[in-house]
């Protein structure tokens, strides 16, 4: 079989396997990447969570040697929730973001990345791979991006005509000479939605994204939320979509393909105040099979806290004082105390008073304080 027919064979097989979208690039340094990476350690803009070494990120022949061409699979989740419950005053539920509705998308990518690298193996025994999804050290969105299989957004996601950018991206680097795809011409236009409507202003410009300030990441981080963010992380426990639900290129694109993506609705939306107290064993078996879950149950608690705070829900403020006075993690006291502090009620202003008392961390401290300063504020006023 000659490669032009395998590589069609190819294609077709990984449609049969579950990859939505799948294209093929040229394995040649990602010069423009390597200015924008550099640009963006100079700003300090990263998260931290990727990639440090940008001679990696883009020089794929540093990772496999004798690289010659990326393929690229994209396979949509859905946008949409069916039966998704409501959360009421006294049962208030948190949001993950739909890419953590339904089953861990790296298991997910990296089991049709192993099937393809099988399929490829089994026509070629001389192929080289190495396949990787997030994580790894390339960047997913480049390497889709030269593939054809969508445009680099605004938002810096990758959109696609047919799933709009509500899809998940891998990559499999190999010696075999594929026909490549050509980019596809970028499509935002004028529009300029997700810069305007960013809730903390993290996308400075088209196409370039201060992690620091994205929700998306700050709810990942495992230390106390900067104050300015706190009352714009809503009911967010993991994640933030508001740059992709306001695109317009997203409209109607529902993504209801694979069953394994599909939310537990009480997963996806859980009730928060039994996140305040849900032990480790309980965390992992329920959330341990999203993506969400990937830093552990402490953010996942402290953005409960918040988002508690955010609804001033007067029902939880007993709980809340629980975690002041008993639990153990000085950001897990510390956060309650303030969201205390908001909730605003006699009985967490005589908690917070006692906690000043016979607290001994600094920070914490610190944090009852501020929550002490909201009932001072409200006697102003």
């Amino acid at each position: 079989m000659n490669l032009e027919q395998f590589q069609k064979e190819l294609v077709a097989y990984a449609s049969e396997i579950g990859i939505d979208k799948i294209g093929f690039a040229s394995a040649e340094p990602f010069f423009n990447l390597k200015h924008q990476l550099i640009r963006q350690q100079q700003l300090q803009y990263q998260s931290g969570f990727e990639e440090q070494d940008v001679e990696k990120r883009t020089h794929p022949e540093l990772l496999l040697e004798e690289a010659v061409t990326i393929i690229a699979i994209a396979i949509a989740y859905p946008s949409k929730m069916n039966d998704a419950p409501q959360g009421t005053k006294g049962a208030r539920r948190g949001i993950f973001s739909r890419s953590s509705w339904g089953k861990d998308y790296h298991a997910a990518l990296r089991e049709r990345l192993t099937l393809l690298e099988a399929f490829i193996a089994a026509h070629y025994p001389d192929a080289r791979m190495r396949s990787m999804v997030d994580t790894g050290e390339l960047s997913d969105r480049a390497v889709a991006e030269r593939a054809g299989i969508g445009w680099s957004a605004k938002n810096t996601n990758i959109i696609t005509p047919e799933f709009g950018s509500y899809v998940y991206l891998g990559e499999m680097i190999t010696n075999i000479p594929f026909t490549l795809n050509e980019p596809m011409e970028d499509q935002c236009g004028d529009c300029r939605l997700c810069i305007d409507t960013c809730p903390t202003g993290a996308i400075v410009e088209g196409g370039q994204l201060n992690a620091q300030r994205c929700i998306s990441f700050l709810t990942q981080t495992k230390g106390f939320l900067p104050d300015e963010f706190r009352s714009k992380i809503g009911n967010r426990l993991y994640g933030c979509d508001t740059c992709q639900t306001v695109c317009p290129k997203n409209k109607r694109k529902a993504n209801q393909i694979h069953a394994e993506f599909e939310p537990d609705p009480e997963i996806a939306k859980p009730l928060l105040e039994p996140l305040l107290k849900i032990s480790n064993r309980e965390f992992k078996e329920k959330f341990g099979y999203v993506s969400g879950s990937w830093r552990g149950k402490k953010p996942i608690q402290r953005n409960a806290i918040l988002a508690l705070a955010h609804f001033k829900e007067v029902s939880a403020v007993p709980a809340l004082i629980d975690l002041l006075e008993s639990d153990e993690r000085p950001v897990i006291r510390g956060t309650a105390a303030w969201a205390i502090g908001r909730i605003g009620t006699a009985e967490g202003l005589h908690a917070l008073k006692k906690a000043e008392e016979q607290e001994k961390d600094s920070e914490v401290l610190g944090e009852i304080q501020k929550g002490l300063a909201f009932f001072a504020e409200e006697s102003k006023g």
